[in-house]
């Protein structure tokens, strides 16, 4: 129970990117076929048309590691105060963001940029808190 309240700032970051994650995650893969059609039409006069479905897949394999690596890291912390796993995981997160902003910025999609920059920052501070 130490080792919780000790770190709660960053169990709770931790599984704030789990659910955001593993949600978007879970997503792409019940829905693939409507996820690829509508990234297709959002990405279609963009330098990224022709490669949608393989940035997809590289996106949905980036945010299952994420959310599983703060998962993981949330029991790290709980069980051994350590946060090496999770450390892991809000670096994978912050990647993912970065590459999920390069996309809506290719797109001319300010306002959806704008969303993923709420998402960001606290995953950038969560880094900060753990290095």
């Amino acid at each position: 129970m130490n080792h919780i309240i000790s770190n709660i700032t960053e169990i709770l970051l931790l599984i704030f990117l789990t659910i955001v994650f593993l949600q978007s995650g879970i997503d792409k893969l019940l829905h693939w076929k409507g996820n690829l059609s509508w990234l297709t039409g959002h990405f279609s006069k963009s330098l990224f048309k022709g490669s949608v479905p393989l940035l997809l897949a590289i996106i949905l394999v980036m945010e299952m590691l994420s959310g599983i690596l703060c998962g993981v890291g949330i029991f790290q912390f709980a069980i051994d105060g350590e946060s090496t796993i999770g450390f892991y995981g809000a670096i994978s997160s912050a990647v993912t963001l970065l590459m999920l902003l390069l996309g809506q910025r290719v797109a001319m999609d300010y306002e959806g940029a704008k969303t993923i920059v709420v998402y960001l920052i606290p995953t950038v501070f969560l880094v900060y808190l753990m290095q």
